[in-house]
């Protein structure tokens, strides 16, 4: 086999991982064409092979040089005008058989060493099937399709990771698009924190904001305790032995029973606590807050517990934030009895809950339309039907309007509440394990953040990644800053789509990560070109390099044209800026 055309050289030294193998010096070009194609001797990140009776090895050149690989052991001995190729063994083909990762046969010393030429890569990749979708062209062959199986890329859950520019969001377009156009009964969440995706999926369904066809709800009152009272007074955990705190939890505990019969179906009262995802007004509660804080009593405890007072002079609007007005008293004068109240410890949590009410950023919780408290027309269900249920496959969630404050807590809050309406679905033969969801969380890295101890959404995010998979649940991490990533994410990712990483520390973590140890490949992130990508991991059959199509029409992330921008005369007028400064005041766009 030596006389092939494919033929490289043999083998010199193998260890668990590697071989080495010394070119021959008979090859009469470092670029044969065979087939009509040209096949460059040693490219970093091809492939070759190994025979061996019916069995064939293969391998990725990870490094190419003039003498052999470890000098050491050889006293240093150069060999001018010979080559050396090392070589990162990942799988074997047997017989007939289809490609497997992995290593059975090891091959030994003077075992030849070949080519591996496009039937080959056919060979490998094989064709698609009902389990696979295409993500890219192989780097190397344009003719070359590159699939994944689509069960271990989103229930193993995957990342796709690269610098500014380097084709993240065609990269996100595509995969998805070929996800949807597949399968007729899949459904996707997108988080898309700055509202890039829309235009590239005019199909899909955007829920936004101050939109007035498909405006984003996200009702408070489907926040958990420790979650509300975060958002609402500013309270923690920690809190939980003060009198304030405990006040608030007895105070929504008790609205939430109030509100048993559901549109979604009557609960029993005893189950209710306060983290029970269960409509109530915030203005009920601030108004509850205000009263105990400013109303006159009778001298006598009775009259407290009973909510009895004769000092009530007018009656307040709880839906204006209008408190009850009280007659002022004295101890001293006119034998008036004593102004007796036990609930100063509201003072602190009453005004920063009006602070909350009155703030016009956080409309799309507190007035979330047809979903507002337990006297509105929808409840849960309609939510989850317009989120996962409906006809459109995709749904965005463009959370451009949501004030950076609370975007937290708001992927948190659309995290579990997906993650429990899968979990608690998951016999329903309309959800659950029955019809699996992707969540894809965008610029993943501002709010899954590994430093953030504190984060809700880091929190939610994590268990989908630990435990999704049982309950049909798979996610997709897009990022520019994986470094920043929480390591449990990261760990928990099976297929890695990583584009071009110049930041050594992004780099690190990618080749940490990987499923597949193929330093050789991840070596390769800060030369790879714009729609370039390294893809690793157990959805993929061999680690590649592949080319992403470029997508149209294309998400709103491309760099600005600057040069035509700059090169037109603009129109200097004093009333410039007006509108930008009253969409700086107001957040909205």
């Amino acid at each position: 086999m030596d006389s092939d055309i494919t033929y490289l050289g043999k083998i010199i030294r193998v260890d668990s991982s590697t071989v080495e193998v010394e070119v021959s010096e008979d090859i009469p070009s470092a670029a044969p064409i065979i087939n009509g194609r040209l096949y460059k001797i040693g490219q970093i990140g091809t492939f070759v092979k190994i025979p061996i009776g019916n069995i064939t090895t293969y391998g990725i050149v990870s490094s190419v040089s003039n003498t052999p690989g470890k000098p050491e052991d050889n006293q240093a001995r150069q060999i001018f005008g010979s080559r050396y190729l090392s070589v990162q063994l990942v799988g074997e083909k047997i017989g007939d058989d289809d490609f497997e990762k992995g290593i059975g046969t090891y091959p030994t010393i003077n075992d030849e060493v070949h080519l591996v030429v496009e039937k080959d890569l056919f060979d490998i990749y094989g064709e698609k099937n009902a389990g696979s979708i295409e993500i890219g062209k192989h780097s190397s062959s344009d003719n070359l399709s590159v699939y994944v199986d689509i069960h271990k890329l989103i229930l193993r859950h995957c990342a796709i990771l690269g610098s500014t520019g380097s084709g993240k969001s065609n990269t996100t377009v595509s995969i998805l698009k070929s996800i949807l156009t597949d399968y007729d009964g899949s459904r996707v969440i997108l988080v898309d924190p700055h509202g890039e995706y829309s235009a590239a999926f005019p199909d899909s369904q955007v829920f936004k904001i101050g939109d007035k066809k498909n405006p984003l709800y996200i009702p408070f009152w489907l926040m958990n305790f420790d979650e509300l009272a975060y958002f609402l007074v500013g309270a923690s955990p920690k809190d939980d032995q003060k009198i304030d705190y405990r006040l608030l939890r007895e105070l929504i505990t008790k609205y939430k029973k109030e509100n048993h019969k559901l549109k979604s179906g009557n609960v029993t009262p005893e189950f209710i606590t306060a983290d029970s995802p269960i409509p109530f007004s915030a203005r009920k509660l601030w108004y509850e807050m205000n009263w105990w804080l400013n109303a006159s009593f009778e001298s006598t405890k009775k009259d407290e517990q009973k909510r009895k007072t004769k000092f009530e002079t007018k009656k307040g609007d709880y839906e204006k934030l209008i408190g009850a007005e009280f007659t002022s008293h004295s101890t001293t004068a006119n034998n008036l009895p004593p102004h007796v109240t036990q609930h100063k410890e509201y003072y602190s949590y009453e005004k920063k809950l009006l602070s909350r009410l009155r703030d016009s950023r956080f409309d799309f919780m507190f007035h979330s339309g047809d979903y507002k408290d337990e006297k509105s027309s929808k409840d849960l269900h309609d939510l989850l039907n317009d989120w996962i249920g409906s006809n459109s496959k995709l749904a965005i969630l463009d959370l451009s309007g949501v004030p950076f404050e609370v975007l937290d807590i708001t992927i948190g809050l659309i995290t579990r509440f997906v993650y429990d309406s899968m979990f608690w679905g998951r016999n329903e033969t309309y959800t659950g394990k029955n019809r699996p969801i992707l969540l894809a969380y965008e610029e993943a890295h501002s709010y899954l953040n590994k430093n953030d101890n504190n984060s809700y959404s880091k929190s939610a995010v994590e268990r989908v990644f630990k435990e999704g998979r049982k309950f049909g649940v798979g996610a997709l991490v897009i990022s520019q800053r994986p470094s920043e990533i929480s390591e449990t994410i990261l760990a928990q990712i099976g297929t890695l789509i990583a584009l071009r990483l110049t930041n050594t520390g992004d780099q690190s973590i990618v080749k940490s990560s990987a499923p597949d140890n193929l330093n050789s490949l991840i070596d390769l992130l800060p030369s790879l070109r714009i729609g370039e990508a390294v893809v690793v991991g157990e959805s993929i059959k061999i680690p590649s390099r592949i080319r992403v199509k470029l997508n149209n029409p294309r998400p709103t992330s491309e760099d600005p044209k600057l040069v035509e921008a700059w090169s037109e005369k603009h129109v200097v007028s004093k009333g410039n800026y007006k509108s930008v400064v009253t969409k700086i005041r107001e957040q909205k766009i």
